[in-house]
């Protein structure tokens, strides 16, 4: 049995056993691992088998994906190495031989219990183990700013402009 077992504290124990030819990792539902945590990509990394080797292939994720520490685009990845994707360690842990999973299918979206509770949601607070760290701050979104400016400039003018008409028909003395 071959699993990604979660190292962060909060989702400590927390595992995927990988039992499909791949499987996909990110913040979303729709992944084969659901991972809830916001310096996780919606769609980080994928994992495969390439022989008895397991395959990490970054999926151009925000935050990147690590292999003891060295960040990658796609690596072995043996088992008791650390895989790090955003703030989230996991380590590979494998009983016995790394044999390549019989070939499965899967049907439909497979998606894993214990995202955020509601009562996390509901108290507002942030989940345990999350530190705020200002590599993973969001991005700005400079379009907005350049839409209000514009937004203000077109604003002054029209203003510019009917104060302009009023003043040629308003009768002159």
């Amino acid at each position: 049995m071959v699993k990604l077992v979660i190292l962060n504290q909060g989702m400590t124990g927390r595992a995927h056993e990988l039992n499909v030819d791949r499987t996909t990792i990110g913040r979303v539902e729709d992944n084969t691992f659901q991972i809830a945590d916001p310096s996780v990509s919606s769609h980080h990394c994928e994992v495969h088998f390439r022989g008895s080797d397991i395959v990490i292939k970054d999926l151009n994720s925000t935050n990147g994906s690590y292999v003891n520490g060295e960040k990658i685009t796609e690596s072995v990845l043996k088992p008791g190495q650390t895989l790090r994707l955003g703030q989230i360690e996991l380590k590979l842990e494998a009983e016995g031989a790394l044999p390549a999973p019989a070939k499965k299918t899967v049907e439909s979206t497979m998606v894993m219990p214990r995202g955020v509770s509601l009562s996390d949601l509901e108290s507002g607070g942030r989940p345990l183990g999350f530190d705020t760290n200002q590599a993973f701050s969001k991005k700005k979104n400079k379009f907005g700013i350049y839409f209000w400016i514009g937004f203000g400039i077109v604003i002054l003018v029209i203003i510019a402009l009917l104060l302009y008409a009023l003043s040629l028909a308003s009768p002159h003395k």
